[in-house]
C-alpha cells in the first residue's frame, strides 16, 4: 500500500488526517478537529478512571471521525466484534483488499509504547495499512514513524476491557462525495462548537469548568486523597490525549487555517487569543504538577481560582467568537 505516515499532536484527528488525505482529501489534523466542532471542556464525576471523575477537554471518541462525515459527504463504517478471532479476521481481509483501517485500542496493551506511557485508556487511535508475518504495520500518529505490533498485542488492545471499551472496532470510509472545504461549512462547526462551551449544562463547556472549581476549592488541604485529585487533574490534561492546552492549540491553529477562506479574515485574531488561553491552561497544569511534587505547598484553592480565570477568558473568548461568524 502506497500509505504516507504523519505525526500529529493528538491520536484521533491526525488518524482521520492521515486517512483523508490518503483518499485525496487534504486535510490538515487542526482543519479535521476543527471542523467536528470537537473542542469541548466536561467534568464527569459520575464517570470514575480508577475511583476519581472523568475530566475532558475534547468531545468523545469518535466524535472527529464521524464529524467529517456531513462537511465532505462522506460516509464511513464502523464495525465491532464479538471475539478477538473474529476481529482479526475482518481485519486481515480489509487489509488483503487494500483498505486503510483505523482501530480503536487501549494504550496500556500496545507494547511499542515506553513503558512510562501505559496507562488504562481505551480510546486511543491508529491506522493499520499492512501485515508482515505475525506484525501489524502500524500508523500512530502520536509517533514520529511507522510501528510494528505482533497479533496478539493488538488483539489484546482492541479487546481490553474497562471504561470506553473498545470491542475490536475498526473503521474505514467507503464514499467520500467532497474533498474540499468552503467558508460555510467552517462557520457551520464553529457554531456548533460555541454553543458547546457556552451550554447551559452545569458539567459542560465553561460551566463544567466553575463546576469543579468549586469540587477544587472543597478538598481538605493536607490530606492525600487532595494530593492524588490534583494529580489526576494534571493526567487528564496533559497525559490523556492532548490536554486542555494543546486541543486549545489546534483549534486555534483551525482558526488560523480558516482565516484564509473568504468572509473569514478575524478568525487570525481569534487564533491568537485562543493561543494565549492554551498558555493559560499549561500554566495551570505546570502549578498543579508542582504541587503534586511538593515543590509548592498544596492549596487547591489556589488551582480553584485559576481554573474560574480560565473559565472567564473561554467565556468571552466563544461570545467573540459566535460574533465572528454571525
Amino acid at each position: 500500500m502506497n500509505f504516507q505516515h504523519q505525526q500529529a499532536a493528538h491520536c484521533e484527528s491526525g488518524v482521520i488526517s492521515n486517512l483523508l488525505v490518503h483518499h485525496g482529501v487534504p486535510m490538515t489534523e487542526s482543519m479535521a478537529f476543527g471542523l467536528a466542532s470537537a473542542l469541548a471542556f466536561a467534568y464527569l464525576p459520575f464517570v470514575k478512571l480508577s475511583g476519581l471523575p472523568l475530566i475532558s477537554y475534547r468531545m468523545p471518541p469518535k466524535a472527529i471521525i464521524k464529524g467529517m462525515m456531513a462537511p465532505l459527504a462522506a460516509r464511513f463504517r464502523f464495525e465491532t466484534f464479538r471475539t478477538p478471532e473474529a476481529g482479526q479476521q475482518r481485519l486481515d481481509a480489509l487489509l488483503a483488499d487494500g483498505q486503510l483501517v483505523g482501530l480503536q485500542t487501549s494504550v496500556y496493551w500496545l507494547p511499542y509504547f515506553p513503558p512510562n506511557m501505559r496507562f488504562h485508556f481505551n480510546a486511543h487511535n491508529l491506522l493499520v495499512y499492512g501485515k508482515d508475518g505475525d506484525d501489524y504495520l502500524i500508523s500512530d500518529p502520536v509517533f514520529e514513524t511507522p510501528m510494528r505490533c505482533a497479533s496478539a498485542d493488538l488483539a489484546r488492545a482492541r479487546f481490553a476491557k474497562g471504561v470506553l471499551a473498545p470491542k475490536g472496532l475498526m473503521y474505514y470510509p467507503q464514499t467520500i462525495a467532497r474533498k474540499t472545504v468552503d467558508a460555510a461549512a467552517v462557520r457551520r462547526a464553529i457554531r456548533k462548537n460555541v454553543r458547546t462551551m457556552l451550554a447551559p449544562i452545569p458539567i459542560v463547556g465553561v460551566r463544567g469548568m466553575r463546576m469543579l472549581a468549586k469540587k477544587l476549592e472543597r478538598l481538605p488541604v493536607g490530606d492525600a486523597h487532595t494530593v492524588d485529585y490534583i494529580g489526576h487533574l494534571v493526567r487528564m490534561q496533559e497525559e490523556i490525549g492532548t490536554g486542555g492546552a494543546g486541543f486549545r492549540f489546534i483549534y486555534a491553529a483551525f482558526l488560523q487555517e480558516a482565516s484564509q477562506l473568504p468572509g473569514l479574515a478575524s478568525l487570525s485574531t481569534m487564533s491568537d487569543r485562543l493561543t494565549v488561553i492554551g498558555d493559560g491552561w499549561r500554566a495551570f497544569a505546570l502549578k498543579a504538577a508542582r504541587m503534586v511534587k511538593g515543590r509548592e505547598p498544596v492549596d487547591p484553592g489556589v488551582l480553584a481560582e485559576r481554573l474560574r480565570a480560565q473559565a472567564a477568558e473561554e467565556e468571552a473568548f466563544f461570545r467573540d467568537l459566535k460574533r465572528a461568524v454571525a
